[in-house]
């Protein structure tokens, strides 16, 4: 693990001070507005807006409906909100490189607008979401905004995700909505010129659309490349989304241009022929001074125009960029100021944005650098931490540094002081701008040449605040099988706070707890009945947070807080008497759900991997989801494994991907493919019926498998079912969504020599960190050595 100085020293290195003049200068070049609309933070088209922001200037946004709650975790185990609050974190880093706002149409955890799971159907999903609820918020954002043109990143097709087609189905809705000064918001209306739709498919691994995509009106071009940096714009575009890693996005594209990005003009309120992004509109301060109501101010546009083309044509010379950009500001505040009022709507928020802008050019034309960080990630109320400040104020005359920071906070003698009262820090912040941070950050006040410039900066390391009342508890989420006979559970607490805080349980009146050092033990009767207890745990008396802090090396930090407390599921459920191995690669916990459960289970590391003798230790050996491609070592040892299966071990393999290093004739000990792209092969209706196809072992020793077992799942049934599979294989179950043929592939089983391999796509994973019962009585019974 590299030290955090050595981190610094890698961003600084990525970013130096003339790459990102030139890019701070490509904003100045444009006035167009255009925002990109989707479901999920890794829809965004990429590598268009990168060169439609550092190739072209236009000023970017991206409205979001969900905070991808419901997709899958490629590097550690967050999943629901804990996953959100971390896919929020990636979506701003992608921001930051593009230079992008972001707006979200979910505003917190528990808002309806939530990725609750792939769906197949826009009218589904905004059945889901609430309709009127998803236009107001996106009416909200795009009066808040104000593009000129709107573009979502899928088509609503049938194939493609309801998602996607229900942000689709909205951005045609919100032209009409937002532009209507009868739809109940508090900001005035606002009519986007254009909307662009993507006049290419949409299908690959995950989605089929299966009608093709409208006739392309428009192709922005991807040739060419950054003169600067000598990136194409995919490439620049990959640097933005390779930062939405639980997704396995970053793609290296070769040295390669890049391709180019045909769009069909859906709807358009401008005149005369569409032949680029910016027929019709204002493209530069310059041609603002065409439109009605600009006459005023017409010499103060046309003196920033010429002011901001000689800091471009100045480039790369500093004070040349610096003495241009201070004259184009002050015409922009000189238009401004003398704006007429019939005619702000139009101008005001153009102007604001290149005041913005140019503050960052003059910055960084001068050499004026400054950063604060805070000597801790996270904080509680009434806490202080060391605050560092440094400040470079270059060709500058003075800069006046200060923090701008949230109500009662303070800095002083090199100390950041949180307030006792202070709110914890929100994990899903509704908006974000790279450039404009809120609080807290660093305002510099910058002086040259007779002018004044405000620009503010992000601290280095923002400061995540967490709640008063929190302590951790472990486990949240627990289980009592009472097929065993231990009726008892263990919980500790960790980082209680506050410190001397007394701390109960509240439990039904006929359980009993006993406290000590850090922990508890709580005992059931021996007559419990089976089911799910929610424990609330208290700090005198009163309601604490349980806290997820989630810290990856890609993204700032942060933290979700949820009620402190323990789910406890009672059940009953056979577990066989064998020793179980688990290969895992950090993406589930089941080897974990299966110790709770009672069952033996080791985790093989990887000596044992590449013993024989090793492995005749177990069994039952169970592979977990995504392992072929996050375990290394575990595509070669698969041969052995086989040797292994035919000696008589049970091999189970969870839920897989294609591209998960699945190859068909390789990795099973038969030949198993899995389907994609994925829409064609899930049941996405978490109560869908499931019948079974044959009285196997695997639904009847050591637990019946029933209908009772398929009740209560969340999210859906599973994905990536098995397509096509050797004779030695039989489908156990068979299960669809409405109106679709059903699937065979979700648990298929091959006896193999002495052994056995099952195979099973169902999300068994994700339903035993929700306490589903049947999740566990199948998995038991998956675990079971052949007899």
């Amino acid at each position: 693990m590299p030290t955090p100085d050595q981190t610094r020293i890698e961003l600084d290195r990525a970013r130096p001070r003339i790459l990102e003049l030139w890019w701070a200068l490509r904003p100045l070049t444009s006035v167009i507005r255009f925002m990109q609309s989707g479901a999920h933070p890794d829809d965004e088209m990429s590598g268009m807006l990168a060169a439609l922001a550092f190739r072209d200037g236009v000023n970017l946004s991206y409205a979001c409906s969900t905070r991808g709650e419901g997709g899958q975790n490629d590097i550690g185990t967050e999943a629901g909100a804990d996953l959100g609050a971390l896919r929020t974190r990636e979506m701003e880093r992608a921001c930051d490189i593009l230079g992008m706002r972001m707006y979200w149409l979910s505003e917190n955890p528990e808002d309806p607008i939530t990725d609750f799971g792939f769906s197949k159907s826009g009218v589904e999903t905004l059945g889901k979401w609430g309709h009127t609820r998803t236009l107001a918020r996106f009416v909200e954002i795009v009066r808040t905004e104000r593009p000129d043109i709107l573009c979502p990143t899928f088509l609503d097709v049938p194939g493609q995700h309801g998602h996607h087609r229900a942000m689709t189905q909205a951005a045609h809705e919100v032209m009409a909505a937002a532009a209507d000064p009868g739809f109940p918001s508090n900001l005035p209306p606002w009519q986007v010129r254009k909307l662009y739709l993507p006049a290419k498919s949409g299908a690959g691994q995950a989605y089929d659309d299966s009608e093709p995509p409208p006739p392309a009106t428009l192709v922005v071009d991807g040739s060419g490349h950054d003169p600067m940096s000598g990136w194409a714009w995919d490439r620049l575009g990959q640097q933005s989304r390779a930062f939405h890693r639980t997704q396995g996005m970053g793609r290296w594209i070769g040295l390669a241009g890049s391709g180019d990005w045909p769009l069909h003009l859906a709807k358009s309120h401008v005149e005369g022929p569409d032949t680029a992004l910016a027929s019709g509109l204002p493209a530069t301060v310059g041609d603002l001074a065409g439109l009605p109501g600009a006459g005023p101010i017409a010499d103060a546009l046309a003196t920033a125009q010429a002011s901001i083309d000689a800091a471009i044509t100045g480039f790369p010379y500093y004070s040349a960029v610096a003495a241009a950009a201070l004259r184009a500001l002050e015409a922009i505040r000189s238009a401004r100021a003398g704006c007429p009022e019939e005619a702000q709507d139009e101008f005001l928020h153009r102007l604001d944005a290149k005041e913005v802008q140019l503050g960052h050019v003059i910055r960084l034309a001068l050499g004026v650098e400054a950063q604060g960080r805070s000597g801790e990630a996270f904080l509680l109320p009434g806490q202080t931490t060391p605050f560092t400040v440094e400040l470079e104020k270059g060709r500058a005359d003075t800069v006046d540094l200060d923090c701008v920071l949230p109500e009662g906070w303070s800095v002083s003698d090199g100390m950041l002081s949180i307030p006792a009262d202070a709110r914890p820090s929100d994990p899903y912040r509704s908006a974000y701008d790279p450039a404009a941070p809120t609080a807290p950050a660093l305002r510099l006040r910058i002086s040259a040449g007779g002018h004044r410039v405000e620009t503010r900066l992000p601290f280095d390391m923002e400061p995540i605040i967490l709640p008063e009342r929190v302590v951790s508890v472990s486990p949240e989420a627990a289980l009592v099988n009472l097929s065993g006979t231990d009726r008892s559970l263990t919980v500790t607490f960790r980082n209680l706070r506050p410190a001397d805080a007394s701390l109960d349980i509240a439990m039904p009146p006929d359980w009993s707890v006993a406290f000590e050092d850090g922990s508890a033990r709580l005992t059931l009767p021996d007559d419990v009945a089976t089911g799910m207890y929610h424990l609330p745990v208290r700090l005198d008396g009163r309601d604490a947070s349980d806290l997820r802090r989630i810290e990856h090396a890609h993204v700032a930090p942060t933290a979700r807080a949820r009620p402190a407390g323990i789910r406890l599921r009672v059940l009953d459920v056979a577990v066989p008497d064998v020793r179980v191995g688990y290969i895992g690669a950090g993406n589930d916990r089941v080897d974990h759900w299966l110790s709770a459960l009672g069952a033996d289970v080791t985790a093989i590391g990887d000596e044992e991997l590449q013993s024989d003798s090793a492995l005749a230790g177990f069994g039952t050996i169970v592979i977990g989801i995504f392992a072929m491609r996050f375990r290394p070592g575990l595509v070669e040892a698969m041969p052995r494994l086989h040797r292994w299966v035919e000696a008589g071990g049970t091999l189970v393999t969870l839920y897989h991907r294609p591209w998960d290093n699945w190859d068909p004739d390789v990795i099973p000990p038969r030949r198993l493919e899995i389907g994609q792209p994925s829409l064609r092969w899930r049941v996405t209706d978490e109560t869908a019926g499931v019948r079974h196809l044959a009285d196997h072992p695997v639904l009847q020793t050591p637990n019946r498998i029933g209908p009772e077992d398929w009740k209560g799942w969340v999210k859906e049934r599973g994905l990536y079912f098995a397509k096509s599979w050797d004779e030695s294989y039989v489908p156990l179950l068979e299960m669809a969504d409405a109106d679709e043929a059903p699937h065979r592939g979700a648990l298929l089983v091959a006896d193999i020599g002495k052994g056995r391999h099952v195979h099973t796509s169902l999300i068994l994973h994700h339903q035993m960190e929700n306490l589903v019962p049947g999740a566990f009585r199948l998995m038991a019974n998956l675990i079971a050595p052949r007899k």
